[in-house]
């Protein structure tokens, strides 16, 4: 029997990220995986295959819409399905190496197989030919993750009624796509299917799309997609979806109840992921997860057994790579005697569609039902010489701030490279910059970045230099 310091079950971001912080701390750690490759979901069937899909569709889209204007005349163009997800494939496989590699630079023992609890000290690995390997082990992390959500009546079958892991892998574009669920993982594969010709069409119970973001956000991406092609069906409830054989056809009650029928090619199920805990043996050591499946920690991310700790999408918050990551990190310097901090209210969240969408801290809504007095700032992207330049016009940055303090307390947008843009507002507000501050920030001209420093300027005295 192997004995560890730390095992970790699954090598998601969050665990391989832990994996790695406790050996730099001196543990001898064992991190375990049920399939065949390390990374989890974000490696092989979401994060990074989206983003190489999203990249692909959106050069075809250029190609197809944009170069012309540019100068550049091409004939013929065509997109290559095939081609793309053997490139997609690829971009995984390298990037699924390089965990392998960190595991092996880091010297932490790799156990492929099924792991799960035979005692607190205890846990099992049973590989996919059924042999079993016993690890004895101080402290175990459980990052184990999420798998794709549904609800009753829409259970994919995998051919025609899909998730995210079969949208990666199409053989084919389809004509016409129906998309369950307006959030991110629906919207970012219905652009790749967009960009690529398929009439996408998605159905969102809720009266707007990317549901828990600040409500300017979502109209100012629900206005973008629609000029992209999107049709959007709000307010509707899904009673059913059926495989036709060579298509789908769903059923669904719109706000005024009544029942209205939607046909295309695929439908892709995309509401939310939810916890993954099957075959951990938690009942073995006393282990309970909650109403959403959920395994419940303390504010040191530990379970109700001491010695067992649980990171990312496992666990209560939002589904991020990033945020898993630095749970991982968290736990394995409380492990070494340190004193880590997660600032949740900080953890940013992006929406990869064109232009992008980022967001860090509150949205209006949340701050106007605390009650709290704001002020807000807000500059078109359209108004930067850089996106006319680029042709990158849609969008806009909004920032709120405290009314007496200036502090800045949330910062949204729908921007070109928002993913990157929105680090500058989490650092300034890791350090409690007010709108002032981030006003005075020189920026490098012509830059998107320089919409923030507009933003921050329309916030502080309603003073936006270029608009």
């Amino acid at each position: 029997m192997s004995t560890y310091d730390i095992t970790i079950i699954g090598s998601g971001p969050g665990g391989y990220v832990a994996a790695i912080r406790c050996a730099q701390l001196g543990m001898k750690t064992a991190i375990i995986e049920k399939y065949d490759t390390l990374g989890g979901t974000c490696l092989n069937v979401g994060c990074i295959p989206s983003k190489a899909l999203l990249d692909s569709s959106e050069h075809f889209h250029n190609a197809t819409h944009n170069f012309e204007e540019h100068g550049i005349d091409v004939t013929g163009v065509q997109a290559n399905i095939t081609q793309m997800i053997n490139r997609k494939n690829a971009v995984v496989e390298q990037t699924t190496k390089g965990i392998q590699f960190l595991m092996d630079k880091n010297k932490i023992d790799v156990h492929y197989g099924l792991g799960s609890f035979v005692d607190k000290n205890t846990v099992k690995v049973t590989d996919k030919d059924g042999k079993e390997t016993t690890l004895s082990t101080k402290n175990v992390i459980i990052a184990t993750g999420s798998k794709p959500n549904f609800f009753p009546g829409m259970e994919p079958d995998k051919k025609r009624i899909i998730t995210s892991t079969e949208a990666l892998n199409l053989t084919e574009i389809p004509k016409k796509m129906l998309v369950i669920g307006g959030g991110v993982i629906g919207l970012e594969l219905g652009s790749v299917y967009s960009r690529l010709g398929t009439q996408v069409e998605v159905v969102e119970f809720a009266n707007k799309i990317i549901p828990t973001m600040d409500s300017t956000m979502s109209k100012e991406l629900t206005r973008v997609l629609k000029k992209a092609g999107f049709k959007f069906h709000l307010q509707h409830k899904v009673q059913s979806v059926k495989n036709t054989g060579k298509g789908v056809s769903l059923t669904a009650l719109n706000k005024k109840d009544e029942e209205v029928t939607m046909e295309a090619d695929y439908c892709l199920v995309a509401v939310g992921r939810k916890a993954y805990t099957e075959g951990l043996g938690l009942e073995n050591i006393g282990l309970k997860t909650n109403d959403r499946g959920q395994v419940e920690v303390n504010e040191h991310l530990q379970t109700s057994i001491p010695n067992v700790y649980a990171i990312g999408d496992v666990i209560k918050g939002a589904m991020l790579a990033h945020k898993a990551e630095e749970e991982g990190v968290f736990v394995a310097e409380l492990l070494a005697g340190q004193k880590p901090h997660i600032n949740y209210n900080l953890i940013p969240g992006v929406v990869y569609t064109w232009p992008e969408v980022a967001a860090v801290g509150k949205t209006e809504e949340e701050l106007r039902e605390a009650g709290v007095e704001i002020k807000i700032g807000s500059f078109p992207i359209k108004a930067l010489g850089r996106a006319r330049a680029s042709m990158d016009i849609q969008g806009t940055v909004k920032i709120i701030a405290d009314a007496a303090t200036d502090e800045v307390l949330g910062v949204h947008m729908v921007a070109p490279r928002a993913a990157d843009l929105i680090m500058e507002a989490v650092t300034a507000m890791e350090y409690r910059a007010s709108a002032e501050d981030m006003a005075r920030i020189c920026h490098p001209h012509p830059t998107y970045s320089e919409a923030v420093k507009e933003a921050a300027l329309a916030a502080t005295d309603n003073r936006p230099l270029h608009v």
